[in-house]
């Protein structure tokens, strides 16, 4: 008699994937540990809110360094907060400001957390508004200037949507009333103020030298230390 798979196992026929970034987490923050980089977090919030709240708090310019689009939002020329997002890992950086994002996108920095929203970003599981795609969801963000005038025009028969927009705007109203939550990163978390000036010798250079040999970080670990030599 064949036997049940146990529950959570995968089925026959689905290919399972290795998590290959979890294991590495431990070993990156015993090796920032041990150079002396300050490291941060907080419990319950995610990396985004995290580098929000940095942000927020940041007297001067900030450079943002990020493959994930979503911190596209916190852009702010006037601020000087820009984003250096990865075309081609870390060697080819985008320099990602307001001009860019009103040239790429049609907005600006605040305004690209609402595109998304309207557009949609499968990388982040945001179906977004059928029907309503970016250029469309950057016409609505340019005529009516955000996500909740744009709903408020949904709900006004004399408004300049067409039916067929205010339909699929109203039909998705569930979604919108829940997805702004998830993609608009918080800039109130609780976490602690730190010491963010970069070390020029290692904090623990025999921990360092035993993490080394021990993973064989070998060249990428030597780069870092040119760097901060720098």
């Amino acid at each position: 008699m064949a036997e049940e798979a146990p529950a959570g196992s995968p089925e026959p026929d689905e290919e399972e994937i290795p998590d290959t970034l979890s294991p590495q987490v431990p070993v990156i923050e015993d090796v920032l540990d041990a150079l002396g980089i300050a490291r941060i977090g907080a419990a319950g919030y995610e990396a985004d809110d995290v580098i929000g709240t940095l942000t927020a708090r940041a007297a001067g310019p900030v450079d943002i360094v990020t493959g994930d689009r979503d911190l596209f939002q916190l852009v702010d020329d006037a601020r000087g907060i820009r984003v250096l997002y990865p075309l081609k890992g870390v060697g080819t950086l985008q320099l990602t400001d307001g001009a860019l994002l009103r040239e790429k996108y049609g907005v600006d920095g605040p305004g690209y957390a609402d595109l998304a929203l309207l557009r949609g970003d499968p990388s982040d599981g945001l179906p977004g508004v059928p029907g309503i795609g970016e250029k469309t969801a950057a016409k609505l963000l340019d005529t009516y200037g955000d996500l909740a005038r744009i709903r408020a025009a949904a709900e006004n028969p004399a408004s300049k949507l067409t039916p067929t927009q205010r339909k699929r705007l109203t039909e998705a109203r569930p979604y919108l009333d829940v997805a702004p939550k998830v993609v608009r990163v918080a800039a109130d978390v609780p976490v602690p103020d730190i010491d963010h000036t970069l070390p020029a010798e290692p904090a623990d250079p025999e921990r360092l030298e035993a993490l080394a040999a021990q993973w064989g970080l070998g060249g990428s670990l030597q780069r870092l230390l040119a760097t901060l030599h720098r």
